[in-house]
């Protein structure tokens, strides 16, 4: 899929649990054409909005929620970003283009079961057709054990990825690895499904300040609101001018 700049390539997250829902529509309708019960028909009107929903948050939504949070963020634009599970770099490539004079590091595993066509050759390409290739690094790496020096990155950033964790262990090292990478004064902003009331805890637990928790809205509901998508937002103390950073924007969509 195309992202709304028109430019890159993005796919669709979760392909899986799409195709499920798109069947869920699709085989009711067959096997009345096949002489099924007619009552199946009323399946597909049931399914047929969680399956656009999602759609819509995986190919539209988000782009449009990373603009605002990105927006609010309000970077100078020589910042080293870290960008943990990019993926086709949806929001690795967002983030570039905000950063002129800095630089941009993205992990990921590469696993298409979490996107369709996750491939470090994907992104790449991705960076180019943005014109942000100059300004991007890859690193093949797990989130949970990050090959970087501690205090290195300005701002840390993460959509959709944290969740695909499976246990709590392994999310609390992902995102304490995230906090020890983190440059005092930096940000860090954590967008997800499930699981971020842990984040929050680990990051207040870790000694992060102005640590804030909310709902990103109906862009990104992956069927409906029963699967919402959440914000994490933190700072970590430490450095004597991070008092003077402008404060994220209040708009609804962005961090407050």
């Amino acid at each position: 899929m195309v992202g709304p700049a028109g430019k890159g390539r993005y796919g669709v997250d979760a392909p899986g649990w799409l195709i499920g829902l798109g069947g869920s529509v699709v085989l009711p309708l067959v096997a009345v054409a096949a002489g099924a019960p007619r009552w199946l028909l009323r399946i597909p009107a049931v399914t047929a909005a969680p399956a656009g929903l999602f759609l819509h948050a995986s190919v539209r939504g988000k782009f449009l929620v990373w603009e605002e949070l990105l927006d609010g963020l309000r970077l100078r634009g020589d910042e080293q970003v870290l960008d943990l599970g990019c993926g086709r770099g949806a929001v690795l490539t967002a983030v570039a283009r905000r950063v002129p004079g800095g630089r941009v590091t993205g992990v990921d595993l590469w696993r298409s079961v979490d996107q369709s066509g996750n491939r470090a050759g994907t992104t790449l390409a991705n960076a180019g057709r943005e014109r942000v290739a100059d300004r991007i690094d890859l690193v093949t790496a797990d989130m949970r054990r990050l090959p970087f020096e501690d205090d290195r990155f300005d701002l840390v950033v993460s959509s959709m990825a944290l969740h695909n964790i499976t246990d709590a262990r392994g999310r609390g090292e992902a995102v304490r690895e995230a906090y020890r990478v983190l440059r005092p004064g930096g940000r860090l902003l954590v967008v997800d499904i499930l699981h971020t009331g842990q984040y929050r805890d680990l990051l207040l637990a870790a000694g992060a300040r102005d640590v804030t928790c909310a709902d990103v809205g109906h862009r990104m509901w992956w069927s409906g609101p029963w699967v919402p998508t959440r914000w994490v937002r933190a700072e970590k103390p430490g450095r004597p001018d991070a008092s003077e950073r402008p404060e994220p924007s209040t708009e609804t969509g962005g961090p407050a």
